[in-house]
């Protein structure tokens, strides 16, 4: 009489086991915030920093794939629509009708805040007559006043063009002297071969000075000056770097910005919480843009020895 039961009995054990396999593998295939694959779209200005904090965080979470795409602010914003993009990183938040359209489609609102500041940096050839220029000069140069070539890091709406669009010109038009590169690349290239133009990338790819591929751009292009907007005290010009951007003197700064589409604590929270945090902070700072979570202050100590 046992053995019929047994006969029984197994096949319900096996197909219990499978299910509790199956169901098991369900839950592993959900991100968390340490693994996971996730897509995210990155404005091409950043290039050079969110490479290194991907190597980070990648170094820190090996189960934690980011698929980064580099490309215009504008294709960025495309991509937030797409169910799988999960974060983008560019030069703006949402603004309130984007945030009620993401309300109602996701039906919850998406996660945006400051993560550092960066800034458009102005380059010329390192034989050009003038590396120094007035906001105003900057100003005619774009509207096409001042017939000097400009170079643009892109061919598509990039944060570089927006923001010298919104605040620069104040929404005016480009004049016909404004060029457009393919990507940030380009741009210090032909500058490093003509004298006769004005370049326009984001610092991150020009402003560290421990990387040897910057080391070497800045050996055949200069940084110029641009007069200081917002200093009480005339005729102060300064170059782009984590000091001027910091004390606001340099007129052509922006921030750097995560969108994140999440409503559970995945991957993309796991991402944005390390670029948040220290260690995302601190990246932040080695690549000389200045970070807007955590201030880093060098104090002046020292150590009084015994008799």
């Amino acid at each position: 009489m046992k053995k019929p039961c047994i006969n029984l009995l197994l096949p319900i054990c096996l197909l219990f086991l499978v299910s509790c396999g199956s169901g098991n593998k369900a839950v592993d295939d959900r991100d968390t915030p340490e693994k996971g694959t996730i897509r995210i779209s990155v404005d091409e200005s950043f290039k050079p920093v969110i490479e290194e904090e991907l190597r980070v965080h990648r170094s820190q979470f090996p189960e934690a794939n980011i698929i980064a795409s580099y490309k215009s602010e504008a294709e960025c914003f495309r991509d937030l629509q797409k169910d799988s993009t999960r974060m983008i990183i560019v030069a703006r938040g949402l603004t309130e009708k984007e945030t009620e359209f993401y309300k109602s489609t996701l039906s919850y609102k998406p996660q945006f805040a400051e993560l550092a500041y960066d800034a458009v940096a102005v380059i010329v050839n390192k034989n050009a007559k003038d590396s120094i220029f007035s906001f105003s000069d900057i100003r005619d140069i774009l509207s096409g006043k001042q017939p000097v070539t400009a170079i643009m890091d892109g061919k598509s709406a990039t944060s570089t063009v927006r923001y010298l669009k919104d605040s620069v010109l104040k929404n005016q038009e480009f004049g016909k002297n404004v060029v457009a590169a393919e990507n940030s690349q380009e741009v210090i290239d032909i500058v490093a071969k003509r004298t006769d133009v004005i370049g326009f990338v984001g610092l991150s790819w020009i402003g560290d000075s421990y990387d040897p591929r910057q080391v070497a751009y800045l050996s055949r292009i200069r940084l110029s000056r641009v007069e200081c907007t917002a200093c009480l005290e005339p005729d102060i010009y300064a170059k782009p770097s984590q000091a001027t951007i910091t004390r606001g003197e340099y007129p052509l700064a922006r921030p750097l910005y995560y969108i994140l589409k999440e409503n559970a604590a995945g991957l993309g929270t796991g991402f944005m919480n390390f670029m948040s945090l220290e260690r995302g902070q601190l990246i932040f700072r080695r690549s000389f843009l200045a970070p807007a979570k955590m201030a880093f202050h060098r104090r002046a100590g020292s150590i009084k020895e015994e008799e």
